[in-house]
């Protein structure tokens, strides 16, 4: 018995670390975003990605000296616009147009890249948007499209994948017809991104690992969980409303770092840390910009409530995917705190695998950059 117990211990930690490899040098969630706008003149195009996602196909680092200087940046941006309207298919009434001028590239803080295009001619009777550029990323890079009227009024949504990489729009009397589910059609789009962050999220998997490996039993745990979901939650919505913003560059380590202290303090204080639920609530916060940074960086938006409809549905997902990984975990962290061979050693074991897969996201998210 006492074998099968550690070895129950083992096979978990394993499962963890392997999760955890598998996810280091992940970009999640693969999001780009491309916003339409139909004018009376011309049709106005702009389209975000990663940096990562465009260095594959331009690459800018020109002496090879493994750093990215700001002449290299701006040399690099004809190449990158020249790429995007490529990969960018308008067709207007049966007809393919093409830009009426070199695309503007501008990069921003988070490392991305904005292309804005533009395309001469008025919309009379369709049009056909197609992003082909998704066609050379992976599988699982997802592109959220809006098209919008002059006003700026969201017409249409859609999340584009590799394998439905395109919209078509019919036009009724010289104005996009607009479908009156059109702010809500990215719900469940939203809804589904959030799962897969939180699946794919290993640093904030972990982060809820080592605060609910000091459980035993249901209600402990549901307090770790409730108050880590109304922290992000809040942030979630503070950086929906733009109250408060933080960059990517200080919360994407302190997030690494919440991770190792809540290790260190699992394995120096052992089972019954006193405040784990505020602290949970405080680190929470952080982990909340984390969550939000996905679509702001991204320039994400929904018809008329802006961030927030998107946000929403982000975070119920998030909270779906949550719930769903600690149903399958928690009943074997009880099982394993409550023997007695094998708690102490399944506690230590997987807080030190913690600590140390956050001490290697710490360096990698600030010296290794």
């Amino acid at each position: 018995m006492k074998f099968a117990s550690t070895h129950w211990a083992i096979s978990l930690i394993a499962v963890l670390l392997t999760l955890q490899s598998a996810g280091v040098y992940a970009h999640p969630p693969g999001l780009s975003s491309l916003d339409v706008t139909i004018k009376p003149a011309q049709l106005d195009a702009k389209v975000t990605f990663a940096l990562q996602d465009i260095e594959a196909f331009t690459p800018m680092d020109a002496d090879l000296d493994a750093e990215v200087t700001e002449a290299e940046r701006e040399a690099a941006k004809p190449a990158i616009a020249k790429l995007l309207a490529e990969q960018l298919r308008v067709n207007i009434d049966s007809h393919d147009a093409l830009p009426s001028e070199p695309g503007q590239v501008s990069f921003d803080d988070q490392n991305n890249a904005r292309v804005e295009l533009h395309y001469a001619g008025a919309v009379q009777t369709a049009l056909l948007v197609q992003s082909k550029f998704l066609a050379l990323l992976p599988d699982g890079h997802q592109q959220y499209l809006t098209v919008r009227d002059a006003n700026g009024k969201a017409l249409s949504e859609k999340m584009l994948g590799k394998h439905d990489d395109q919209i078509s729009l019919p036009i009724a009397n010289a104005a996009v017809a607009e479908s009156p589910q059109a702010p809500f059609a990215a719900f469940g789009d939203f809804f589904k991104l959030g799962i897969e962050h939180i699946l794919t999220g290993y640093d904030h998997l972990l982060f809820l690992f080592a605060l609910l490996a000091v459980t035993h039993s249901f209600w402990p745990a549901l307090k770790i969980i409730t108050f880590f979901t109304v922290a992000h939650s809040i942030t979630l919505a503070c950086a929906g409303l733009n109250l408060i913003e933080l960059p990517s560059s200080f919360v994407e380590p302190f997030i690494a770092a919440t991770i190792i202290y809540v290790g260190v303090e699992n394995i120096i204080r052992g089972d019954h840390p006193k405040g784990r639920h505020w602290l949970t609530f405080g680190f929470g916060l952080i982990h909340g910009f984390g969550f939000a940074g996905v679509l702001q960086e991204m320039d994400i938006s929904s018809g008329d409530t802006g961030i927030l409809l998107p946000l929403l549905s982000f975070n119920l997902g998030i909270e779906t995917g949550q719930i769903a990984v600690a149903a399958i975990v928690l009943p074997m962290i009880w099982w394993l705190n409550n023997k007695i061979e094998t708690a102490e050693k399944f506690l230590k074991a997987g807080s030190i695998a913690v600590s140390l897969m956050g001490v290697f996201w710490l360096l990698e998210r600030t010296v290794l950059q």
